[in-house]
């Protein structure tokens, strides 16, 4: 969310959070501080460190995932994160409130109000229906009966679970019991969602399903989400933000963009040599700057003297208003200048395959790849703002530098 000034508001923070295992933590404290490795602490004084000094922020209304291979630390944190595991040293804090110095009471009342959990494996309880299962969190704060039931059925129409109330879960296939499990925590109406690889379990067509479903309650909702997944593919399509851990300790925290392209070290890069960049990367991401010209006030000579001075073939037209008009190549524009004609109209191309800059590259690779002229890259008012060649969505997809001309 944004406040009055503009800024991100800030819904969770994390301070120096640290998690060791094991009876001699006060030894693994002192290795720690003296920079000794994961490895060395564990052979050294039999502990583990599950996460190191652990500090981010995360803005409300955004998704932000936390990633890592097995062992990273992913899950102590948010384990910690709602106190399911008691951190060893370290603050965390959800609107300004300190988690770590609550008590018991205090605890129970901010995890049945502030923050909801979705599991892996679904947790729902076999011998209820699917509305018992979703009414559960409210049953547990003491909402009257009719009250959680017709918050519930809300939130199962909300995931596309109209007319299964009255089943149970094993009458439902694994991507509708995790539907489930998120209604569940809508339902609970909590600000902040905690989701522990919550479609991993999933067979890979379901498990999109379940990121398409959360991102389009998530345009509407704007729920405030910690998202745990070892899959880069998947943190890259839902997340906002995107914090990588390795050993318990924060390689690095970005965008998706900036975790594509600017790696923070050689673990990173190793990371995301694999991803598939096509389901990533955007018109916008892809898009060079195009010479263009203003039909306005433009005719056939500066056209051609553009087309001369930057060494194509054809140029981009816009109007005063610098909307996307369409294209001219230079035969048609020599031809104009042969005849001594002063307009460009008649020889302006309006067929030009266009796209939004949200446009995943992945929807137009096929047409920018068999069509001659460049994409044109327009904003909802047809404003011109890029153009898309193939030599830059290879460059993108490859993650090299290319030239700005085709």
């Amino acid at each position: 969310m944004i406040d009055k000034e503009g800024h991100m508001t800030t819904k969770l923070q994390v301070r120096h959070l640290t998690k060791i295992f094991g009876r001699r933590i006060p030894r693994a404290e002192e290795l720690l501080k003296a920079g000794k490795s994961k490895a060395e602490i564990l052979k050294s004084a039999g502990a583990t460190v599950g996460v190191n000094d652990a500090n981010f922020e995360v803005n409300n209304g955004e998704i932000f995932v936390i990633m890592g291979l097995s062992g990273s630390g992913k899950s102590t944190m948010i384990r910690m994160i709602n106190r399911l595991i008691e951190p060893t040293s370290g603050e965390i804090l959800i609107d300004g409130e300190n988690l770590t110095s609550l008590n018991k009471k205090q605890l129970l009342d901010v995890r049945r109000n502030k923050m909801s959990m979705v599991f892996q494996n679904f947790a729902l309880f076999p011998n209820r229906t699917i509305i018992e299962n979703t009414a559960y969190g409210l049953e547990v704060k003491g909402v009257d009966k009719d009250e959680r039931l017709k918050k519930s059925h809300e939130a199962l129409e909300l995931v596309g679970l109209h007319g299964y109330d009255d089943q149970y879960p094993t009458q439902l296939s694994g991507g509708m019991q995790q539907r489930v499990g998120l209604a569940r925590a809508l339902a609970n109406n909590s600000e902040i969602l905690l989701m522990d690889e919550a479609f991993s379990a999933l067979d890979p067509l379901n498990r999109k399903d379940m990121q398409d479903e959360l991102l389009d309650l998530q345009e509407n909702l704007k729920k405030t989400i910690v998202f745990i997944s070892h899959d880069l593919n998947e943190a890259l399509r839902i997340g906002d933000r995107i914090m990588i851990m390795k050993d318990g300790e924060i390689v690095q925290t970005g965008t998706p963009e900036e975790i594509l392209t600017q790696p923070a070290d050689e673990y990173v890069e190793k990371f995301i040599e694999d991803v598939d960049r096509t389901k990533v990367l955007t018109a916008s991401n892809v898009m060079i700057r195009p010479t263009f010209i203003n039909i306005d006030k433009d005719g056939p000579r500066i056209a051609m003297r553009r087309m001369v001075e930057n060494e194509i073939s054809s140029v981009y037209v816009v109007n005063n208003k610098r909307e996307f008009v369409g294209v001219v190549d230079a035969s048609h524009v020599m031809g104009l200048i042969k005849k001594k004609e002063r307009k460009l109209d008649s020889v302006i191309q309006t067929n030009v395959p266009t796209a939004s800059p949200d446009t995943p590259i992945t929807d137009i690779m096929e047409k920018i790849s068999s069509t001659p002229i460049p994409f044109a890259v327009v904003d909802d008012k047809n404003h011109l703002l890029g153009i898309i060649i193939r030599g830059a969505v290879l460059g993108a997809i490859s993650g090299n530098e290319v030239v700005e001309n085709d």
